[in-house]
């Protein structure tokens, strides 16, 4: 299979698939999101299998993916949710470097495990890179295409790939790395930087809790519905930087779960973060799931996301060059 640059035709465009990758750095002083995709880990897993350095463009699809029509032969990997990939009729694996002939359909059906799927294509998406990055923020209208998610008629173009295609077809990533979804996810956190505007029975609250993430969630958080966190009093302090997994606490004591398009500063406290190693299951919940957390340390989180990264590094050694850095 000669693998080039090829046009994709967005036949249907899904719930809300967006360009993404691995998000807009370095400009939250200037107010702009970082963004990228919700779960990191699959979407560079998805770009590893292809051959794909790390920050390539991907596809996330979420929930309801698109149907596609690839004008040319590519090899794509689809990681991440399980929302039942077939190309022409024909059942699609996931976790796996795969190859797509000229003409050829891929199409997505029900969802049956996770809520955001990856589809990493040879070569990446390319569109222009807007401060660094790729994403697609659609609230600011920032980066992707166009700024915004794919619509019926749309045109997709890869870059050109680096690696030869027979090295790669076939390369999957070991099943026993896979993670696995479910309606009930367990996270662990740290203490948020303002644990101390809480009583110290709060973190045992959370803790011991579970929390449904309600309709009023997406890609900028989660509004969380469970039991109260209590405040001390009204706090106040300076707003600050938020980050992804940040577990803010508004005035009715919900917790509010930041996600990759979060605001870049916030004024509720946060009382907990997420652990980075523990985000990518974070990006699989859907309105209706429930999450639960368990509390670590600040040691323990970071050997977790050594090793985890340490595991994927050893399954799928990564790529430093871009395939599209003209748009740089």
């Amino acid at each position: 299979m000669d693998v080039k640059t090829i046009q994709i035709q967005v036949v249907k465009p899904g719930w809300l698939s967006t360009v993404q990758d691995l998000g807009r750095y370095g400009y939250q002083q200037y107010g702009v999101p970082v963004a990228g995709a919700m779960d990191l880990f699959s979407a560079t897993v998805a770009n590893r299998l292809v051959g794909n350095p790390d920050d390539a463009a991907v596809l996330e699809l979420t929930l309801k993916g698109p149907e596609l029509e690839f004008e040319g032969d590519s090899r794509i990997a689809i990681t991440g949710a399980d929302l039942s990939p077939t190309i022409g009729g024909t059942r699609a694996p996931l976790w796996e470097c795969i190859g797509i002939s000229r003409g050829s359909r891929l199409c997505f059906g029900t969802p049956r495990a996770g809520a955001r799927s990856y589809l990493a294509i040879a070569g990446g998406i390319d569109v222009s890179l807007v401060l660094g990055s790729r994403s697609t923020h659609c609230a600011s209208e920032t980066g992707g295409f166009n700024g915004r998610p794919l619509r019926q008629g749309d045109v997709l173009h890869t870059g050109q790939p680096l690696q030869s295609v027979e090295s790669l077809m076939g390369k999957r990533f070991p099943d026993q790395l896979v993670p696995r979804y479910g309606k009930t996810t367990t996270l662990r956190i740290i203490p948020g930087p303002q644990q101390n505007l809480f009583p110290a029975t709060a973190l045992a609250t959370l803790t011991g809790s579970s929390y449904r993430i309600t309709s009023e969630s997406n890609r900028m958080g989660y509004r969380l519905a469970g039991s109260r966190i209590i405040q001390k009093g009204s706090p106040h302090f300076i707003s600050d930087c938020t980050t992804m997994g940040a577990l803010q606490i508004p005035a009715d004591g919900q917790p509010i779960l930041l996600m990759a398009d979060r605001q870049t500063t916030g004024g509720y406290p946060k009382i907990a973060v997420v652990i980075s190693a523990d985000l990518h299951l974070a990006g699989q919940s859907a309105p209706g799931d429930t999450v639960t957390f368990v509390l670590s340390t600040v040691a323990k989180a970071q050997t977790a996301l050594r090793k985890h990264r340490a595991l994927l590094d050893a399954a799928l050694p990564p790529r430093h060059l871009s395939p599209i850095a003209s748009h740089g």
